[in-house]
């Protein structure tokens, strides 16, 4: 069986599962649901433990998470926009994006927070507006750290009911962990080209 991405997991250990998780969440394009997923998997083989793997994978994603919050929250307006306008072709963001979300965290509240962390593309750039509107550090938080906990936990789920039907996809898991991985750097990639500067 191919298990190349499994076993990199497991040998990285609960702190490569920190580290990845912080990145994913500062730094596109390391999905989320390929890293929890496969740690399921890795619950199922009983080299990881369910909790611990949960604890510091959501741990994780509230660290990523606060360092946008906190970069809004310190830079504001005036001094984030020359720097999105300038690196936002990286992290596949607009000046337009960061104002969109700002309104839509201004016209719905601040418990977008916490349900925004079960979306595959907003869970990220809503931290930036919830910084840039003072949102109560202690607040975003618990939010992100509740939603991420459950959203963290369906995916753990989710790669352990697959552990269960890997023997029937000998060499399939693998692979098609592999192809996940490479849609969404070219995804990434994509982004990366196609970015305009609106503002």
């Amino acid at each position: 069986m191919d298990e190349w991405i499994i076993r990199l997991i497991e040998q990285g250990g609960y702190l490569g599962i920190f580290v990845l998780m912080v990145v994913e969440n500062v730094f596109p394009p390391i999905p989320s649901e390929v890293i929890m997923g496969v740690g399921g998997i890795a619950v199922a083989r009983g080299s990881m433990d369910f909790w611990p793997l949960l604890l510091v994978g959501s741990l994780g994603s509230t660290l990523g998470n606060y360092v946008w919050f906190a970069a809004g929250d310190r830079l504001g307006y005036r001094r984030l926009e020359p720097l999105v306008h300038r690196w936002g072709r990286w992290l596949t963001m607009t000046w337009a994006d960061v104002e969109s979300a700002t309104a839509f965290f201004q016209r719905h509240g601040q418990w977008v927070v916490f349900f925004l962390r079960f979306s595959p593309f907003l869970r990220t750039l809503i931290s930036l507006p919830a910084g840039l509107t003072h949102m109560p550090r202690g607040r975003f938080l618990v939010f992100t750290f509740a939603g991420t906990l459950v959203w963290n936990a369906l995916l753990i789920g989710g790669g352990h009911l697959l552990a269960g039907y890997m023997e029937a996809m000998d060499g399939v898991i693998g692979p098609a962990t592999a192809a996940m991985v490479v849609l969404a750097v070219a995804v990434w990639l994509w982004r990366v080209a196609r970015w305009k500067d609106e503002g």
